[in-house]
């Protein structure tokens, strides 16, 4: 099963990339298609709507960190 979840970058300034993964991958697996970056410091969000309802149509679950990261979100469109 995939999943969208969130992928860390950076050591000491976390910042993070939400990327559709399979779900029995390690965290830092192999990534499908990175579809959001997200900068929890700044607030910083910025979505590619497109991709994400693409994905949600064929059957990618989200996690429930996603959902909240999207809840949250002030959105940017790329």
């Amino acid at each position: 099963m995939v999943k969208l979840r969130p992928k860390q970058c950076g050591r000491k300034q976390r910042t993070y990339r939400i990327v559709a993964i399979e779900s029995q991958s390690r965290q830092e697996g192999k990534v499908i298609k990175e579809v959001e970056f997200y900068n929890p410091r700044r607030e910083e969000t910025q979505l590619d709507i497109l991709a994400i309802t693409t994905l949600c149509g064929s059957g990618v679950k989200l996690t429930e960190t996603v959902c909240n990261i999207f809840r949250r979100a002030t959105f940017k469109i790329t």
